[in-house]
């Protein structure tokens, strides 16, 4: 049926891939936003389509005042309310209280810690019960994104995973964006393409990877294990 399903999802634009995934898949479906360019695109056509797909964000407790702003700004301009999934409290005192504020710092497995706390274990919670997650992912944003397809079906959460815009670029987002005037982190025109938690993004320099601001002091993948499976892998299996 998950084959069957991920078949049946298709368009020729965002609205049309939401529109045509809401058609085709039964029960609660499940937008993730951090705010940044391509959720945000995401939103509004969900918005302006009227689409029953729940909005939700994960509120790591370390991010830029300036996506509070835009998540309040959001709100303000469509007339929905954003539902809010927050780490665990105990679990986050005692990695802080065992690593410092900024124990992230000192190793990648305290990085990866960190995330899994702040972010994986509030996505788990925010996509109980779902039967599609929808997301901002985008082929081009990076080497490790560069396989993203409109959908797949994740075995591991046992859902279908959509990317209405994996086939865009990002000036074609950021083009879509300004005609449709549609609130954006003003921390894109400061040069942060990718914006997370406020400790681990930075600006990037012409030239570099969209996500190159991303934990800029490790070698490798930049991700923070929202999209990656147990096997390291970003997406987890294609229907056939």
């Amino acid at each position: 049926m998950s084959a069957e399903l991920v078949r049946r999802i298709g368009g020729a634009t965002p609205a049309e891939r939401l529109a045509t995934l809401r058609e085709a898949v039964t029960g609660r479906i499940v937008l993730t936003t951090s705010f940044g360019l391509e959720d945000q695109v995401v939103t509004h056509a969900i918005a302006r389509a009227g689409l029953d797909i729940e909005i939700v964000t994960l509120d790591t407790g370390r991010l830029f005042p300036e996506t509070y702003e835009t998540w309040a700004r959001t709100q303000a301009r469509y007339g929905l309310r954003i539902r809010a999934f927050y780490p665990d409290r105990d679990e986050i005192e005692a990695h802080v209280a065992a690593h410092g504020i900024d124990g992230f710092y000192d190793s990648r497995e305290v990085r990866e810690r960190c995330c899994a706390i702040r972010k994986v274990a509030p996505l788990a919670r925010a996509l109980d019960g779902a039967a599609a997650w929808v997301t901002g992912l985008r082929a081009g944003q990076s080497a490790t994104r560069a396989d993203v397809r409109l959908a797949r079906w994740d075995e591991a959460r046992g859902l279908i995973k959509v990317a209405p815009l994996f086939d865009w670029t990002r000036e074609e987002a950021l083009d879509f964006a300004r005609r449709e005037n549609v609130p954006l982190n003003p921390l894109h025109d400061r040069g942060f393409p990718s914006i997370g938690c406020a400790p681990c993004t930075r600006a990037v320099a012409p030239g570099e990877d969209e996500r190159a601001g991303r934990w800029w002091w490790e070698q490798g993948a930049k991700e923070c294990g929202l999209h990656v499976g147990a096997d390291g892998r970003l997406t987890r299996r294609q229907a056939a």
